[in-house]
Parts: structure tokens; sequence; C-alpha cells
């Protein structure tokens, strides 16, 4: 008996007996009256036992002393053989006594069935799988513009100040000058960002600077100084981090932000030191803790004579503001004016330098250099925390003088 998954043809005829009639009749009818015609081979037993032809399914109805129904024939041979066993059960005229007409209603292509279920099936899978790729493939562009979406901008503070949404959650904040700074951090990914928008510091940074840990991002550029000094005497600063000479924050790309900022670790604690400043170029000052510790004024009529008071007057309207060093000479001769980022290196190795006025901070290591250069005295905005004070060096700040 041919298995179901390879009949090839289902012959189907309609059947009206003049009597009422079994199903074993039928069969028995069917099978003796096709006996013979073509030949053994041809016989419906044999073809049953060589698996060619199926289990004949007989459906049938008796009323009134008739007997209708239908026959289906499965077959595996080709259709030539199909049509042959379809002819010949039409030609049954008795089943039993009883006269008997069998008439074809049609052969299927039961292969051309399953193509159509297999063709239908596909659709479906590829329908399925079409929308579930595009489900999955909407999901990862989400997931890509999410990843790469600008953050949100925020206004910080009572002043407005632009900034990113996580300076709130974030136990680091980074310090930028103004808001197209901000916008250029957003793009890279960095939230944990507010700008001071002007060299004035704004009360909510300073406010700031005592929650969180403080870390000035920026421009590498004159303005970028002023600023560093201006945070450096009213915020707690951390580290600083200075774009490259001559370029600001807002030029960066968000992979040169994210390399000037890969080496920033904020300390577990509040109160860990500070990390060194990280400036242009050759470093000049270094950040100082939240309250540096501040020189005692010095008696200037004890200590400086009236031609140098009156010679560092002289320089400080010349120089503030300008982040400039002017080194004198023991006759109070301007003999170099240099950049405060340039001022160590003039010092070291140089011979003359008696007096050293400068628009800056002063520092441990500046105080060190000054020392071994043999400078007799050292004048700058303010002094950062300084653990040795060199008997041969005189140091002042500009408020000793009145100047602030």
């Amino acid at each position: 008996m041919p298995d179901g998954s390879i009949v090839k043809y289902m012959v189907k005829l309609r059947f009206n007996i003049e009597g009422v009639v079994e199903k074993a009749d039928i069969i028995g009818a069917i099978f003796g009256q096709t006996e013979g015609l073509f030949g053994p081979e041809m016989n419906l037993n044999e073809l049953q036992k060589a698996y060619k032809v199926g289990r004949i399914e007989i459906i049938l109805d008796s009323r009134e002393g008739r007997t209708n129904g239908e026959v289906y024939v499965p077959m595996s041979t080709d259709i030539s053989t199909a049509a042959l066993i379809a002819a010949a059960v039409e030609n049954v005229d008795k089943v039993g006594p009883c006269n008997a007409h069998f008439h074809l209603v049609g052969i299927e292509d039961v292969r051309a069935a399953k193509r159509k279920v297999i063709v239908e099936r596909a659709k479906s899978i590829i329908k399925d799988w079409a929308s579930k790729s595009t489900s999955e493939g909407e999901e990862l562009l989400r997931d890509v513009s999410e990843a790469t979406r600008r953050g949100k901008l925020i206004s910080f503070g009572k002043e407005g100040l632009p900034a990113g949404v996580g300076i709130y959650t974030s136990d680091t904040v980074i310090l930028v000058e103004g808001r197209a700074d901000v916008l250029n951090l957003l793009r890279a990914g960095v939230e944990n960002v507010v700008a001071v928008e002007g060299a004035k510091i704004p009360e909510s940074v300073m406010k700031l600077s005592r929650e969180k840990q403080i870390i000035a991002f920026l421009d590498g550029d004159r303005g970028g100084d002023i600023i560093l000094r201006e945070l450096q005497q009213v915020a707690r600063i951390a580290k600083v981090i200075r774009a490259p000479n001559g370029r600001e924050v807002e030029d960066l790309t968000p992979v040169e932000v994210l390399e000037l900022l890969k080496e920033v670790h904020p300390p577990a604690r509040r109160e860990a030191p500070p990390a060194r400043v990280v400036p242009r170029g050759e470093p000049m000052v270094e950040p100082v803790r939240a309250e540096p510790a501040r020189m005692e004024p010095a008696k200037v009529e004890a200590k400086v004579d009236g031609h140098l008071l009156e010679k560092v007057k002289e320089v400080y309207g010349q120089i503030n503001g300008t982040l400039e060093a002017v080194i004198l000479n023991e006759a109070l001769e301007a003999v170099k004016r240099v950049p405060v980022s340039e001022m160590i290196a003039s010092l070291e190795g140089s011979t003359g330098a008696k007096h050293v006025v400068f628009d800056g901070i002063l520092t441990q290591r500046l105080v060190d250099v000054c020392s071994r250069s043999g400078v007799a005295t050292l004048v700058g905005h303010r002094a950062g925390e300084l653990t040795s004070r060199p008997e041969n060096l005189s140091l002042h700040i500009f408020r000793d003088f009145g100047f602030e």
C-alpha cells in the first residue's frame, strides 16, 4: 500500500446503485470486474501488493432503496496508469444483483496540492521571518540611535547654565567654558558637564564644587588660561584638562574629547588629593586643594625697599590679566618677559635673575626653582599649598602691596 507521503494521484468517482449494498459489496465489485482486463500486472490486487495503489475509500448513503456515494483510489503510478484504472472502475455496472453506474469526477494531482500547501506555508514562513527581521532591525536601529543620540541639554542653577543631565547623578562634573562646549561633550556621550558661561565663575558652580568632584576642561588658548586662574581662586578643582594648544573644546571631535577624558578617574573620597594639572604645554601650576594655604601678609615696608616696591607696582600694571612674567636683574631692570607657562624653563639654568613678578600662583615647584636659580624675590597673585619656604627667597603676593 503506498505511503501517503508518496501518493501522486487521487482518483475520485461517484456511483449510483439501484439497491441497498454495503462497502464490501462495492469493493468486491470493483476488484472483481476490473480483474484481468489489462493483464495480471494491472490488477488492483497486484498494484496494491507493489504499493502502487493505496487503500480504496468508500463513502456511501442508502436511502429509499438506492445507494449513492463516492470512491477514492490513491495511486502512486504515472498518470496514464491512473487514467486506465479510473476508466476500468467507470466500467463497473453491477454491485451484487444491483445495477450500478460509476462516473469519474476527476483525477487530483496530490503533488500539486502538496506544492500549493507547501508554497502557502513558505509564504507564511517568509512573512513571519520578514516581520521578525524588520522588528529586530528596527530594534537594532533604535539601540544604535539611542547610543549615538545627543544627550539632552538642560539649564542648571539660578543662572540657567547650559548642562547635561548627568550632573545630577554623577559624583564628578566636568566644567567647560560655554554652551557649544557642552553640546560637543554631549555629542561624545559625556553628560556630566556644565558651562561657566564667561570668565566670572557663577555661584551655582562654586556651590557645585563643594558638593562634587570638579574637573575643568578648558580651551587651549589665553581665554582658557584666564578662566583657569579665576576658577582656582573661587572653586574646588580636582583636575585640569586642556585642549591642544590653540584649539577650543567645541572644535574637538568626539574621539579627541574621549581621548583627553579617558584618564579621568575621580577619587573614591572627596578628601583624596587632587590630580595633577594637564596644561597645554609644560606644567606651570598645580591644582590646589579645597582651600589653598594662604600666606600671611608680608610687612612690605620691612622686607621690600622703596625702589623694588615702585618697580613691582609698575610691573603689576603691565602684566595683570596677561598670564605673563617679568624677570628683573639686581638693578631692577627687566631682562626677560615670558608667558607664565615658560617661566620655569626660563629660570632653570639662567643667571642674573634676582626678582620675578608674574601673573599667576606661587607653587612649591616654582619656589624651589627660584631658590636654586638665585632669585631673591618672588611676587605673584596668590600662593598655593607650600610645604617649605627657602630662607634665601622672599615670597610676596600682590595683596601685600594693596593691589587686590
